[in-house]
């Protein structure tokens, strides 16, 4: 039934700590009050202040989008070199007294509050929505085949006692192209390890939402998607609703040395520059840094470079000092090549405004982690990829839009275990060569999935009938 005049629709969102994680849920709750009159608060378990770059992304929300910051949870208690997704899982555990209290206050002020929704290391939350009646919805902010593969990781726990990197074959995912083992994400590589058992915990307790969110679209997934969907009634799945691309479009406003990337871009001709980022965690050694920056100079291709120190050397303040430009400030790279690329690259210090910078004509391509918000970036952007994946389910991203996909490069280590330069400098001219013939082949399909996400996300779009369909069950909740 629609709900009484006096009484607004409200949802509670329990975000992770990781921005790539942070950032879709705000577009989601974004386009759910824009699109649909909810309000939205954010519950933010952390453990510490909020970082510069989380506030940055909750400022200039609109009035019905509301914060609540739990009280930090500490981790002294737990052994140095714990892995990161622990780290995480845990911020949601120990902050789930919190938690109720957040909640039990909206439901006690009556604002009409319908659902928590929560990412993947939110699961634990559940418990409390049960206790207070409301609706409980896992947001997915990956590939679906990433959500296929954890909900069939129980059945693929039986099949074999190996490693899944040990298989000889690639491993067959309901609905995906068959993946090779090895190109599985991380955190279930490794079957002994308490990363995989916390994983093989939640394909458990994704089973226990009311449904499940995607930030995905049809035509970017469609045999996955349409896999989940089936099995909603074969096997008692929550149901799927595919609502990307969720992805921050709105310019924001930049500081002088962000801005002077655009205005660099600005003196560029259309499509003629590559660039490379890794993302707001992706680290190099100092070896395959010099590898990747003697690759781009023996391109001689254009690029916009996002440089941070080598993962294997101390960083210093000596690495950036007030004028970022000076060689000096990356002594880390290769003797004489800021000097011998001034007139066709430009490197900045750890960050650029990413999403201006692929919207930007002179952009034609993009050298990437393939983390899936920066997959999405590209796609709505149209710009073909240079993939080069590092962690978490970013080789099987990498992967996927290589060999099924096909809008994406992909360099081959040597048998040092390195990209080396002659490698890069042949991957790079074959993308962003002007008239060659595998960068147009790239090109013409991912415009094609461009319009794709534009459809999507249109009036009558999949995408946007999806997010209808979430807002109409949690309106029909209202009085009953």
């Amino acid at each position: 039934m629609d709900q009484p005049q006096n009484q607004s629709l409200h949802v509670a969102i329990l975000p992770s700590p990781g921005m790539g994680h942070v950032i879709p849920m705000v577009e989601f709750a974004k386009r759910l009050v824009g699109n649909h009159n909810f309000t939205v608060t954010f519950v933010v378990p952390n453990a510490g202040p909020p970082s510069t770059a989380m506030r940055s992304v909750f400022t200039g929300l609109p009035d019905s989008i509301h914060l609540e910051f739990l009280p930090p949870v500490n981790f002294d208690d737990l052994p140095e070199g714990s892995k990161i997704e622990m780290q995480i899982a845990l911020t949601v555990v120990r902050s789930l007294a919190s938690i109720r209290h957040a909640l039990e206050s909206l439901v006690s002020r009556r604002v009409g509050l319908v659902a928590l929704v929560v990412d993947h290391f939110g699961l634990d939350a559940f418990g409390v929505a049960r206790d207070l009646n409301l609706s409980s919805y896992l947001f997915y902010p990956s590939a679906a085949t990433a959500l296929s593969v954890i909900l069939h990781l129980r059945e693929l726990d039986k099949t074999t006692s190996l490693d899944y990197w040990e298989l000889p074959d690639p491993v067959k995912i309901p609905g995906s192209f068959p993946i090779p083992g090895k190109d599985l994400p991380d955190p279930i590589l490794d079957r002994k390890s308490d990363v995989y058992k916390l994983t093989l915990k939640k394909s458990t307790q994704y089973r226990l939402a009311d449904g499940i969110i995607v930030n995905t679209f049809n035509d970017l997934e469609r045999g996955v998607i349409s896999s989940l969907q089936k099995r909603e009634t074969s096997e008692q799945l929550p149901r799927v609703y595919p609502v990307g691309p969720l992805v921050k479009m709105e310019r924001t406003t930049l500081v002088e040395e962000e801005s002077n990337c655009l205005t660099w871009l600005d003196g560029q001709a259309r499509g003629s520059v590559l660039f490379v980022s890794f993302g707001s965690g992706g680290t190099l050694s100092s070896r395959q840094i010099n590898e990747l920056a003697l690759g781009l100079e023996k391109s001689e291709e254009r690029f916009l470079w996002v440089v941070r120190p080598p993962n294997d050397k101390a960083a210093s303040a000596a690495y950036f000092k007030v004028n970022r430009q000076n060689e000096s400030s990356f002594d880390f790279l290769p003797e004489g090549f800021l000097s011998r690329t001034r007139d066709r690259g430009l490197v900045v210090a750890s960050w650029a405004p990413q999403a201006q910078i692929l919207s930007h004509d002179s952009t034609g391509g993009f050298l990437t982690h393939c983390g899936w918000n920066s997959i999405l970036e590209s796609l709505v952007n149209g710009v073909p990829l240079i993939v080069w994946p590092l962690f978490a389910e970013q080789r099987m991203n990498a992967f996927l839009l290589t060999e099924d996909i096909k809008v994406a490069l992909r360099p081959t280590a040597g048998e040092s275990g390195f990209v080396e330069k002659e490698q890069i400098a042949r991957v790079v001219k074959a993308l962003m060569e002007e008239e060659g013939e595998e960068r147009e082949k790239l090109r013409k399909r991912m415009e094609k999935l461009k319009a794709a996400a534009a459809a999507a996300l249109s009036e009558d779009g999949n995408s946007t009938k999806a997010l209808a369909e979430v807002a109409y069950v949690w309106k029909s909740q209202i009085g009953n």
